[in-house]
């Protein structure tokens, strides 16, 4: 049995995880979105986007907690579609991990790549307000 000592040296010895995911972006989509609607256009495009995606990423934890998995792998898929619209790569690759993950049915599995989602999610959002607010 270990002691006191022992267990706060092991206790100051973990490592915090702060996980940082690098967030991509295709430039090509939103140009292609811009050229095509132009600007007010494309800028209504992304608005909505951005607005569903929030919404969806909140309805993905909430059918995760209600355990309904079905759900989890539909708002996802949904997600995918979106975020490729207005050139969100990496937040599409993730969503549809947890679609996967849902199919699956592993829980813990699906826990993590849930909360991977909300990250990028996040961080996704921000970064197209940040591009936005620099072409302003």
């Amino acid at each position: 049995m270990r002691g006191h000592d022992e267990v706060g040296d092991v206790v100051n010895k973990m490592t915090r995880l702060e996980p940082r995911e690098e967030v991509r972006l295709d430039p090509d989509r939103l140009a292609e979105l811009f050229v095509q609607l132009g600007q007010q256009g494309a800028e209504d495009v992304v608005c909505r986007a951005m607005e569903e995606i929030a919404l969806r990423l909140a309805k993905v934890n909430a059918a995760y907690d209600a355990a309904d998995l079905e759900r989890v792998r539909k708002l996802s898929r949904s997600l995918v579609a979106i975020s490729d619209q207005v050139g969100l790569t990496t937040l599409a690759h993730v969503a549809g991990d947890v679609a996967d993950c849902a199919v699956g049915q592993d829980r813990v599995a699906l826990l993590a790549v849930v909360m991977r989602l909300q990250r990028i999610g996040e961080c996704s959002v921000t970064a197209v307000w940040d591009i936005r607010d620099l072409s302003v």
